[in-house]
């Protein structure tokens, strides 16, 4: 016996098929086609279910419903079908329910679909909101589809009324769950295989954007925001018709065909160039979308706290004995932390007068308070910082000593050069940045883009010598400047990238005025910057030729070995492997590679 939904997988994927030249072109018209006819095949499903149980379904106190990806719009491929049924129990006894269930779950599972599927009450769904907030999100787009719609509606409507109230209690809560998928799964513009879906700057970052929304303590925004998504929507489809199946994951076997299906390959060039090429676009592109999405996360959940904290009466004993005089309300405070940067409510913002367009070391300032205070910039400000008159060779003392200040903030610095990338600034600093920006690393042992990379491995230098002394300042600037631009050689096609790289910094840290001495040191580190480790896996400690060798490199001297020594720390233990253990241990900062690496400085610092 055939069902309404017999073949729709099927058809799902025929009617998501690329174009001739094998572009998968528009996708919003796509997913509403794929929205369309599941609806419509569920429709006709109800119907057959409810003519093959042995009871009659009553018109009142049971009805079938679409959440999820469907109920929005914006199933894909070879998404699941998230279907809820909705009743009141005294409409139909549990047997009835169950019989019932069975006539619309089995034909689905038949046809190959994948389903989540849940039976509740009107009860039981308003308790989802009340009792687990983050899943309560995915219940917030509840769309009828058969049988009693008003009942449906009606729920709908009370999970939209209770999540208000909820969203206001707990939001906190809320935004805790979003810092714990960026803690797991980091974010989308620098994972070289990332989860599009739960990545920070993700599709899931996108729903929670809606929910805020939905919430009335924020607008969310729109235009260059809903076509992120939308066109982050194309990158999930093309995945799921890439790998055949439910997926979020963009694996590196798939890259080079999701690149091609969104027409970033030029079909032109040679295969080799055309699949590497087409790859740094993907990547590329991922980041404009995900840092648009993550800032629009970032801006709504901003002005949702705000609005909260607008919310609370402060001081409303004197306001209203102030009022009732003629007073004004209470004026905004704002505590000033650096020249033109005040902290507002958690966050920094400009000072009150401060105009960014004359300002060229504003960004810096702000970017050294936020790594320092350990605050986080205001969206509104960070947007505003885009007008600062930069200009990539006009650094003075002040601007040098504020960079190396920022590139000492330690673990700060990871989510502080995030929001000032995100407007740009870091490449207007040093235009070689853009360069590397983005680019995904073929090293399988890194998890992480290459700029991303460099700052977490900046993040992680501190002053301590591994000798057990302390840098100087000179040394210390050097190993930090070092670290910011050690894997700045890793460009396209290059071999030697490391060689590249001490090409690139006597260039950068001239033009920005630092003492010769300090350049070069930094050119030696990043010229070196894989020789101990190469050394030690690869040579012996106790051949004289070889320590002598090293030594020679680093001109016999014991501080530069010793910032050698704690750059090649830094650059092993921050790769973030994504193949697990056995990958860290042959590649990565293992306790074995620790070992032979510190056996082996300790040989050449003897020699020396």
């Amino acid at each position: 016996m055939t069902s309404a939904v017999d073949g729709l997988k099927q058809r799902f994927m025929e009617m998501s098929q690329p174009d001739a030249d094998g572009v998968y072109r528009n996708g919003t018209v796509k997913r509403k086609a794929r929205t369309e006819l599941a609806m419509q095949c569920l429709t006709k499903l109800w119907d057959e279910a409810c003519e093959a149980v042995s009871f009659t379904v009553p018109d009142s106190g049971i009805g079938f419903a679409a959440v999820g990806s469907l109920a929005r719009g914006q199933i894909g491929p070879s998404s699941d079908l998230d279907l809820v049924i909705i009743y009141e129990p005294r409409a139909v006894n549990d047997q009835q329910l169950n019989e019932l269930a069975n006539k619309l779950w089995y034909p689905l599972w038949d046809s190959g679909l994948d389903l989540d599927h849940s039976i509740r009450t009107r009860a039981q769904c308003e308790e989802v909101t009340d009792h687990d907030l983050p899943a309560a999100m995915g219940w917030l787009d509840v769309k009828p589809i058969a049988g009693d719609t008003e009942l449906i509606r009606a729920t709908a409507a009370s999970i939209l009324e209770r999540w208000r109230k909820a969203a206001r209690k707990r939001l906190p809560e809320l935004l805790d769950s979003a810092k714990s998928r960026l803690d797991e799964f980091a974010r989308l513009q620098y994972v070289n295989q990332p989860d599009i879906k739960e990545a920070r700057g993700g599709l899931r970052d996108s729903v929670l954007i809606s929910a805020l929304a939905t919430s009335w303590l924020a607008d969310r925004p729109h235009g260059s925001y809903d076509e992120a998504v939308e066109r982050l929507l194309d990158v999930r489809d093309c995945i799921h018709l890439v790998a055949g199946k439910d997926t979020n994951l963009l694996l590196t076997p798939y890259q080079a065909k999701v690149a091609a299906m969104l027409g970033l390959a030029d079909p032109t060039w040679p295969e080799e160039e055309r699949a590497a090429y087409s790859i740094d676009d993907l990547q590329t592109m991922l980041a404009r979308l995900g840092r648009r999405i993550s800032f629009a996360l970032d801006s709504t959940a901003s002005r949702a706290e705000h609005s909260l904290t607008h919310e609370k009466p402060r001081f409303a004993f004197f306001q209203m004995f102030s009022q009732r005089a003629g007073g004004k309300r209470e004026a905004p405070q704002f505590d000033i932390v650096a020249p033109g940067i005040a902290k507002h409510e958690g966050e920094l913002v400009l000072a009150p007068g401060v105009d960014p367009a004359h300002d060229a070391k504003l960004a810096l300032r702000i970017a050294v308070a936020s790594g320092e205070f350990s605050l986080p910039i205001n969206p509104s400000t960070l947007t505003n910082l885009k007008k600062c008159p930069i200009r990539d060779n006009q650094w003075d003392d002040e601007s040098r000593e504020l960079f190396v200040r920022l590139l000492a903030c330690g673990p700060e610095l990871m989510d502080v050069w995030e929001s000032i990338d995100f407007v740009d600034i870091p490449g207007r600093w040093m235009p070689e940045w853009l360069g590397i920006r983005n680019r995904p690393s073929a090293s399988a042992a890194h998890r992480y883009t290459i700029d991303r990379h460099m700052v977490e491995v900046t993040s992680r230098i501190t002053r301590d010598t591994p000798s057990g002394g302390r840098y100087d300042d000179e040394h210390y600037q050097a190993l930090l400047l070092a670290a910011i631009t050690h894997d700045i050689g890793k460009r396209a096609f290059v071999r030697d990238h490391a060689a590249e790289g001490a090409r690139h910094v006597p260039v950068i840290l001239k033009r920005m005025g630092y003492p010769q001495q300090i350049i070069d040191w930094a050119t030696v580190l990043v010229r070196e910057h894989l020789t101990l480790s190469e050394f030690a896996t690869g040579k012996d400690p106790n051949d004289p030729a070889v320590t002598a060798d090293l030594a020679d490199r680093l001109h016999h001297d014991k501080q530069l070995l010793d910032m050698l020594y704690d750059l090649t720390r830094a650059d092993g233990s921050s790769l973030g492997a994504t193949a697990g253990e056995s990958i860290t241990k042959k590649y990565g900062w293992s306790k074995w590679r620790e070992q032979i690496v510190h056996t082996m400085y300790s040989a050449v610092r003897s020699a020396m």
